[in-house]
């Protein structure tokens, strides 16, 4: 069996991207680089009172997905990543640091107009995801439909 590392979580963004330096830069090489943190709410029963619980996950998106990105996301506004993890390891005098950190491999607006977007689609507009837009590249592997003439079925229909 091979191993299993994805990750899958909607919830809000801390700040805007491009707030700072360090959330929205290029590579030497010149990829885009976006790191955003996002806050994602659950509810656990303490005793008999529902209490909520906040985690805060720190993403990197990568490349053009990262550029399209960049006008949309802003503080609040409600994002779905899915992605894998991966850990960072360091070392900064003489002591050993990690943090865990997500990937993402897709990201998706969500939400509508007043959702902390600015935009009645809630962001960059693909037209292929209602409710959102997922931004991941996808390659163009459609080919032209063949031609029938309605007299014969091709042999190649798998049924």
């Amino acid at each position: 069996m091979t191993d299993t590392n994805h990750v899958v979580l909607i919830g809000r963004l801390t700040r805007d991207l491009g707030a700072d330096e360090r959330s929205f830069a290029y590579t030497a090489n010149g990829t885009a680089r976006a790191n955003i943190s996002i806050a994602v709410n659950r509810s656990a029963k303490r005793g008999d009172e529902w209490a909520d619980e906040v985690s805060y996950f720190d993403i990197t998106i990568w490349g053009k997905t990262a550029e399209n990105l960049k006008p949309y996301l802003l503080k609040g506004k409600q994002v779905a990543v899915d992605g894998w993890l991966k850990q960072d390891r360091w070392e900064k005098d003489g002591q050993k640091f990690s943090k865990v950190g997500i990937v993402a491999n897709t990201v998706q607006l969500l939400g509508g107009k007043g959702d902390g977007g600015n935009n009645e689609n809630g962001g960059y507009s693909s037209g292929y995801q209602q409710g959102g837009t997922m931004f991941k590249p996808r390659p163009q592997t459609q080919q032209p439909a063949q031609e029938f003439d309605g007299e014969e079925f091709p042999e190649d229909i798998p049924f």
